[in-house]
């Protein structure tokens, strides 16, 4: 059997992963059991076929063949578990450029408000900060094509291109009589995965918002340039926001931790056979040379966020504050198809902090709870369900944990969790919030 090449992912929404892992071969014997089981496999696929070819033969309309096989496909690794699937051709370049975190494009972020596109914020030192694209302006028109009737992802694709390409945008902005009209030129634009400031002039506030192939860079970089800025004599520590976080790289999850360790186990992976166990340790070096660190998580907190927070908290190199985040602890694979084929995006394997625990269906539970005042209006729409509430997840061992807050003020002054991760580092002792019970329900 020769070897197959893999991608991992690591991820609670669709992602993707680059990080390349050789599977070893096994050596495989069929008894009578094995025999049985396959010839009862044979007669389901050729159930399969005969149903294939009844709908392709007798349905209303003339079908797709192409898109039979790909639904048949879906619908098989959906009924996996809810993180398996099946990515056509299309969808696996999209993952690819989401998981590199760097494209040829405008540099804004952008959303979707009233079928037209509005900029969130242009990022700093690309094509659209340099023409002036300001947050809050409306984009009606890309190549004199009406952005109304667009999807989110459609528009955003147009805008995407080759480098050194041009695209010509019509904007709206308030308080201004007439449209304004700009050609820009595509560049490579780099993903901000990682946002970073001085908080209460001796605290470096880090906030990692994904785990893409920047992250790890754009994580020490920050931390190298507050240490400047602050002064290391007069740091007092850090804090790594990764609340809402939903995953991405299993590499990245594995060298960000390192970051803040010298020794020890980040992350092991277990799959069906005991043989394919792996185990990931850090490397000498903590890049912040022993200053106390908070790790702010939440309800959102998922996947690779939470290997980085459960390695921290295990070896003791972190305080976490916050709610009990998701409780993703599986592990995707992605495997290419071939040209043109598109991908699967497999579940292989099962994930274990350094203590040996699994955090699957349960969520990591921080060392201070920290409960947000919510707005009455919006206390429907941010608390989590979490991994175990999805139909098909995969179970936990022992009790199952669901359902945590996930809202983040928008302003700073209002953060409880932030405030008092502040506190911690400038030493004010900080108590623990405890959440009313929930009616536990029968299994």
């Amino acid at each position: 059997m020769m070897r197959k090449t893999s991608l991992v992912l690591l991820s609670a929404a669709a992602g993707a992963a680059l990080t390349v892992f050789m599977t070893q071969p096994r050596a495989v014997f069929i008894g009578s059991t094995a025999r049985a089981a396959t010839s009862d496999t044979y007669r389901q696929l050729n159930l399969f076929g005969d149903v294939f070819e009844r709908v392709r033969a007798d349905y209303v309309e003339k079908p797709d063949d192409s898109k039979l096989v790909e639904t048949a496909i879906s619908g098989m690794l959906q009924g996996l578990d809810p993180h398996s699937s099946y990515m056509d051709a299309k969808s696996f370049r999209d993952m690819q450029v989401q998981t590199r975190g760097e494209f040829g494009g405008l540099g804004i972020e952008v959303t979707m408000e009233e079928g037209l596109i509005k900029v969130v914020s242009p990022i700093d030192d690309t094509p659209a900060s340099k023409a002036g694209i300001m947050a809050n302006d409306i984009i009606t028109n890309l190549d004199d094509e009406a952005v109304q009737g667009l999807t989110l992802n459609q528009a955003v694709e147009k805008m995407r291109g080759p480098v050194n390409t041009k695209i010509k945008l019509k904007i709206s902005r308030k308080g201004q009589d007439k449209p304004i009209e700009v050609t820009l030129m595509r560049d490579n634009i780099r993903v901000r995965s990682v946002r970073a400031r001085v908080e209460s002039d001796d605290i470096a506030y880090i906030r990692v918002t994904t785990f893409n192939e920047q992250t790890t860079e754009g994580l020490k970089r920050e931390i190298a340039a507050l240490t400047t800025q602050i002064g290391a004599d007069k740091l007092k520590g850090f804090i790594i926001d990764m609340r809402n976080n939903p995953g991405g790289l299993l590499e990245e999850a594995v060298t960000v931790s390192d970051a803040f360790l010298d020794r020890g186990e980040i992350v092991s992976t277990r799959g069906r056979n005991a043989e394919e166990t792996q185990r990931r340790t850090a490397k000498a070096g903590d890049l912040t040379k022993g200053k106390p660190v908070t790790v702010l998580i939440n309800g959102g907190s998922a996947s690779a966020s939470e290997i980085v927070a459960g390695a921290l908290q295990d070896h003791k190199r972190a305080t976490l504050i916050g709610t009990r985040s998701f409780g993703k602890g599986s592990v995707q694979t992605i495997i290419p198809l071939g040209s043109g084929n598109g991908a699967l995006r497999l579940t292989t394997a099962r994930y274990f902090t350094p203590s040996g625990k699994s955090i699957q269906a349960k969520g990591i539970i921080p060392d201070i709870e920290v409960l947000q005042d919510i707005p009455e209006e919006l206390k429907a729409r941010t608390d989590t369900k979490g991994e175990a509430s999805l139909r098909g997840h995969l179970k936990a061992e022992g009790t199952e944990e669901t359902g945590s807050q996930s809202y983040v003020p928008p302003e700073a002054k209002d953060d409880k969790a932030l405030k008092a991760a502040v506190d911690l580092l400038h030493g004010i002792q900080v108590n623990a919030q405890k959440t009313p019970e929930k009616p536990k329900a029968a299994n």
